[in-house]
């Protein structure tokens, strides 16, 4: 019984372990592209089993946690997996399975030889190192990890929009990193402990609570700039239109949702004390990232940057939940982001699709893809229609949700703000869809395919393709059979409200 229990506790740490051991191999096969193809490929689908053995595991025993190198909480670095962050392994994993085949099919070998593999396995252990950690100053760690693989993953290929871009990445996110390391100085002078369990059972007994409101404050700026709320967002639309279409959809899916994660959890489980001095902050900031964000995007007509600016408008949407904290808004701001990082990264996909049949992004240089795929066509609607949120695909019951927790509690204006944003969301939908896939093609040709397109073989068009129907699927799934979705949201919700089980399983009181 206990080997058992040893085996599920270890099985917890197997998400970072994982991707760090591949990605060390592929150094090895530096020289051979295909065999970091299928160490990729083949890491992606270990950390997928492993986070769907953890998620039931969690779902059906509770709170898992590990404490490293047998240094008891609050002193040593704890591991945690609870329904949150079970949940979020599981889409990265998904969302690292679905890259790994895109990339195969999109990324050109060059790039591939620069060791993009590699990195992309450093990105995936530094994600989930964030969403599994218990420990404040590791959470930092993990963000450092990410911020410098994807920095390089950015610039790989060296153009000058893509350094450009990764300038103004690193340049804001390393401002963020140095707030984000001084709130920890700070918490740790007053509370002695970093450990997030630990913390949140000492703030109330901390006599100076105006230093630590200031604390959460810096907390949330530092979070509030991986997130992109506002007006803290500049960074993400004059970076994520750069690299190849692959890093661009993992990036729109997974980072900007560390740190969404990141403020959710600081503030039910650790803050959860200043909560009414943080809400009215978050529920400006949640309206004015949702305004800013549809607005800027109906400004573009570039596909990935109209993209890129909707990553931030949905943001919006989320913050929002974490503003309202009801149990019900909490819920449809995990919801939420489940739906978000599905659809938004299949767009992505599928503007990289586009890219490879047209050879531009740009709106006014596409046009007749439809009458040439059809299928293509049809598999943007999918994401696109969820995205606005139109029945009964998932972006309607995830804003059905937040909207309905918003009514509740009699928050009409930023109710009628989000509604607004969603008929906001469809005119570019929309726009997107006349431009790219239903008008006529501007340069008048027969075959919409350009000599790129025509070079790939079938089994890379193959790989390109196939993650945006599983993808697409997922959508569906979701949308069809909303309730199973939401019914785990809202225990997530739940346990992230009731802080007692989560500090009880870390320092391991009765």
């Amino acid at each position: 019984m206990k080997l058992i229990e040893s085996i599920t506790m270890l099985i917890i740490i197997l998400p970072i372990i994982l991707p760090l051991t591949f990605s060390v191999m592929m150094l090895f096969f530096w020289k051979s592209v295909k065999i970091q193809r299928a160490l990729n490929l083949l890491a992606t689908l270990f950390s997928l089993i492993c986070s769907l053995i953890i998620f039931v595991e969690v779902n059906n025993s509770g709170i898992i946690s590990l404490q490293v190198g047998g240094w008891q909480a609050p002193f040593g670095i704890s591991i945690v997996a609870d329904l949150l962050s079970s949940i979020m392994v599981i889409i990265t994993a998904v969302i690292g399975l679905t890259t790994a085949l895109f990339s195969i099919g999109s990324i050109d070998e060059s790039r591939e030889r620069y060791l993009y593999y590699p990195l992309l396995q450093f990105l995936l252990m530094g994600i989930n190192g964030a969403f599994l950690t218990g420990d404040i100053f590791n959470l930092y760690v993990w963000f450092e990890v990410m911020l410098i693989s994807s920095f390089v993953l950015l610039s790989l290929g060296g153009r000058r929009a893509q350094l450009e871009g990764a300038i103004k990445y690193v340049t804001l996110n390393l401002l963020s990193s140095a707030i984000f390391l001084a709130a920890v100085g700070i918490l740790y002078g007053l509370a002695g402990t970093l450990n997030m369990a630990d913390v949140s059972r000492k703030i109330p007994f901390i006599e100076n609570q105006e230093l630590v409101n200031v604390v959460a404050v810096l907390f949330l700026i530092a979070f509030g700039v991986k997130a992109a709320i506002f007006p803290l967002f500049f960074w993400l639309p004059a970076s994520y239109h750069t690299p190849p279409a692959a890093v661009s959809a993992i990036f729109a899916g997974l980072l900007t949702k560390v740190g969404v994660y990141a403020i959710i959890r600081f503030f039910t489980t650790v803050f959860i004390y200043n909560s009414d001095f943080i809400k009215d902050i978050l529920l400006v900031s949640a309206a004015l990232t949702m305004l800013t964000g549809v607005l800027g995007a109906a400004a573009q007509n570039n596909f990935r940057k109209i993209l890129s600016f909707h990553i931030i408008s949905q943001i919006g949407y989320m913050i929002l939940g974490v503003a309202l904290f009801s149990p019900l808004a909490i819920a449809g701001a995990i919801f939420y982001i489940i739906h978000h990082i599905i659809v938004k990264t299949n767009l992505f996909f599928i503007s990289g699709y586009v890219k490879k049949l047209k050879g531009s992004y740009n709106l006014k240089e596409l046009g007749g893809v439809y009458k040439f795929y059809p299928m293509l066509g049809l598999l943007f609607l999918i994401p696109a229609l969820s995205l606005a949120g139109i029945p009964p695909l998932s972006g309607f019951w995830a804003k059905f949700v937040l909207i309905k927790a918003g009514l509740e509690l009699k928050e009409f204006l930023v109710v009628g703000i989000a509604l607004l944003v969603g008929l906001l969301t469809l005119f570019s939908m929309t726009k997107i869809w006349n431009e790219v896939f239903w008008k006529d093609d501007p340069q008048n040709s027969e075959n919409v395919t350009d000599i790129t397109y025509k070079s790939l073989t079938s089994g890379k068009k193959f790989m390109m393709i196939l993650p945006i129907i599983i993808l697409a699927f997922i959508t569906i799934v979701i949308g069809f059979y909303a309730e199973p979705f939401f019914n785990i949201a809202n225990e997530s919700a739940m346990q992230l409200l009731d802080s007692s089980n989560y500090i009880n399983s870390v320092l391991g009181l009765k």
